[in-house]
Order: C-alpha cells, then structure tokens, then sequence
C-alpha cells in the first residue's frame, strides 16, 4: 500500500486550515498592506518548491506558496467581511 496520497492530502488540508486564522490574524494587526508579505512568502516557498528533488516535499511547498497567493484575495475579502461586521474590527488600527 503506498499512504502517500493520503498524508499529502491530509498535509494540505492542515495547510489550508492553517492559512484561514493567519489571514484574519493579518487583517486585524495589519489590515490589506500586508498583502506584500503574502506574495513574498509565496514566491519564495514558490523558488523553493522548485529547486527540491524530493516530490512530496516540492508539493508541500508548492501548497504553501499557492495558499499565500489565494490569501492575498483573501485579505481583501477578510476586510469586506470586518466592515459587513462578521469579524471584530481591531479598535487600535485606524
């Protein structure tokens, strides 16, 4: 039997799940500016991706990098759905 498949689907289930508090915890400390920081981190896990020989981690990294990029979209949604008041807007930032 070869579990392969199944611990990367479980590993990007995880990555996904992951991704979905950090882009709230980034919209509420740091508002959409920090979509920079998305792409950056995107890019590289992106190059990184690419340069390993090993599969299993090169589609680990290759979820990573595709996950920051859809949660660049993300911040921006995550600001639409503060100001429609399903999420607390943070008081300190203006």
């Amino acid at each position: 039997m070869n579990f392969t498949g199944v611990l990367l689907g479980v590993a990007v289930f995880l990555l996904i799940g992951l991704f979905h508090p950090i882009v709230i915890k980034s919209e509420y400390y740091f508002g959409k500016k920090c979509w920079w920081a998305f792409a950056l981190a995107g890019l590289l896990f992106c190059i990184l991706s690419l340069c390993t020989s090993s599969m299993v981690l090169s589609t680990l990294l290759g979820v990573t990098a595709f996950s920051c990029f859809w949660s660049i979209l993300e911040l921006f949604e995550q600001e639409k759905r503060v100001k429609k008041g399903w999420f607390p807007k943070n008081p300190k930032r203006k």
